[in-house]
């Protein structure tokens, strides 16, 4: 009997101590207009001071491995792009100021065939049928000159598709699905899909 005199206040003791499950609490949502405000830009930049290809990023996640894309989106602005502002036959850093980057937590699979994780440039040739997309091991470089043949990890043949325009360069996600996605290059009505697979 003194045994489970004993028991019993220790049982209601342990069924008693706070859950440390309870203090965490969910982040703020910045889109809410009750969150707190985001810290204040140092300087208010004039309309004329503003690049003209501005920096953008998306990431994704597919299973466990990372893949972020870091590039600057130029803007096509009523020109002609693909075969005019940029030369058919040669190679073209798919964006503008720093070159193109892409990034992978881990080894993935591009259009079937492997590419180590890490860090990469990313450079096209277009052609008005098929595509060369080049992942160059000089990954922090600027966008011109393409770093060279002997630093390409990877060179793929793509058809590139139609699509609606797109006034600004953008990368995106159409599909993720599984341990499988789909990055896009699209800008103006020319998309170039590269299909993503991880292990």
């Amino acid at each position: 009997m003194r045994a489970i005199v004993i028991i019993a206040p220790a049982i209601l003791l342990l069924a008693c101590q706070r859950d440390p499950g309870r203090d965490v609490q969910p982040m703020a949502d910045p889109l809410r207009s009750d969150a707190a405000p985001a810290a204040a830009p140092a300087d208010i930049l004039p309309l004329e001071k503003v690049q003209k290809s501005q920096a953008a990023a998306v990431s994704q996640r597919v299973a466990n491995t990372e893949i972020t894309v870091t590039y600057s989106r130029p803007v096509a602005r009523g020109r002609a792009l693909f075969g005019a502002l940029v030369p058919y036959d040669e190679v073209w850093n798919p964006g503008a100021d720093q070159a193109t980057a892409v990034a992978f937590t881990r080894d993935v699979q591009v259009n079937d065939r492997p590419l180590q994780a890490g860090k990469y440039s990313l450079w096209a040739i277009p052609r008005s049928d098929i595509w060369t997309v080049i992942f160059s091991k000089a990954a922090d470089v600027y966008h011109i000159p393409y770093p060279g043949e002997d630093q390409d990890a990877l060179r793929l043949a793509i058809d590139p598709e139609k699509g609606s325009h797109m006034e600004a360069l953008t990368f995106y996600f159409p599909l993720v699905e599984g341990k499988d996605a789909v990055l896009r290059l699209h800008w103006g009505d020319t998309m170039v899909p590269l299909s993503i697979r991880v292990p």
